[in-house]
């Protein structure tokens, strides 16, 4: 294909990246193969792009096959799966996939176990994930089977097209009950595993309204337009209305007692995306698990 416009004058590495979807380290390993081409004559990462030049990429044959240990994952359900995406409902103690310190259940090796093909696009620990939830949280995951959804998905969630609903009970009652928090995120100081707002974090943006109000809490459906980790945890304790539960983020023990909660409330409830094989919309929806309707119940009886 011709060069785009956009593409005149970047690297090369750069600018593949952004037309396929692609990290940029992937796209320096191409051109380190000499397998990216313009004009017919190899062309090296740091190279420039020229609008209208002839782009050749060549991309090795994919492994059709990834091991992973298949284990089968207690409470996780399909709740969508064809040929190029699965979508799943994630219990909580269950890991998106296998990392560094963690040895329990993973949502890829569950699928392993009940004989779907992953993606092995993406690092060999993750491949065919585009998307994460917390150990601590649970509801709808959608996971790629085909390197055309892995790369289609990626760019997907990567350009915020993805409308990703999720619903939290937060303690006290947001003033406003709809709203906007527009606040950077980075780690925390000395603490390699939690976060807060900064002033030199990523940019961070939450939406939210207002279901239902109790008397001691509120329950929010929410939106993220970015997806940083524990966006909806940090940004609902930086403005005093931690999620219900979530004692590492400041909630208030003796609710989460009374509820019955022994992590953050805090649910995946929803999905919506564009298929990547033919584009139709697809919204994919998870019910609450029992100790979140749980939890709901005891504050409707109050």
């Amino acid at each position: 294909m011709p060069v785009p416009d956009g593409l005149d004058g970047m690297r090369v590495d750069a600018g593949l990246s952004r037309l396929l979807g692609l990290s940029r380290t992937a796209v320096a390993a191409l051109a380190e193969e000499g397998s990216v081409q313009l004009d017919g004559v190899a062309a090296g990462k740091s190279d420039r792009l020229t609008a209208g030049a002839w782009l050749e990429v060549i991309f090795p044959e994919p492994k059709r096959e990834l091991t992973v240990e298949a284990t089968p994952v207690e409470g996780m359900k399909i709740l969508y799966a064809d040929d190029d995406i699965v979508a799943v409902d994630k219990p909580i103690g269950v890991a998106a996939h296998s990392g560094v310190g963690w040895t329990g259940p993973t949502v890829v090796g569950g699928l392993a176990a009940m004989g779907y093909r992953i993606s092995t696009s993406g690092a060999h620990e993750r491949q065919g994930i585009v998307h994460r939830l917390d150990v601590g949280t649970s509801g709808v995951m959608v996971v790629a089977q085909s390197e055309h959804a892995y790369t289609m998905l990626k760019r997907a969630f990567k350009e915020r097209t993805v409308d990703k609903q999720y619903h939290a009970l937060v303690q006290g009652h947001p003033d406003p009950s709809s709203g906007t928090i527009d606040a950077p995120i980075g780690r925390a100081r000395g603490n390699d595993w939690k976060f807060a707002v900064t002033g030199d974090g990523r940019p961070s943006i939450t939406h939210y309204d207002t279901i239902e109000a109790f008397q001691a809490a509120s329950l929010l459906d929410v939106h993220l337009e970015t997806g940083r980790t524990h966006q909806i945890r940090v940004h609902f304790s930086a403005i005093r209305h931690p999620c219900a539960g979530d004692l590492t983020y400041g909630a208030d023990p003796t609710l989460a007692k009374r509820l019955g909660l022994e992590r953050q409330w805090l649910h995946a409830r929803q999905l919506g995306f564009h298929h990547p094989a033919d584009g139709r919309w697809l919204e994919i929806t998870s019910e609450y698990p029992a100790d979140l309707a749980g939890a709901l119940d005891v504050l409707r009886r109050a």
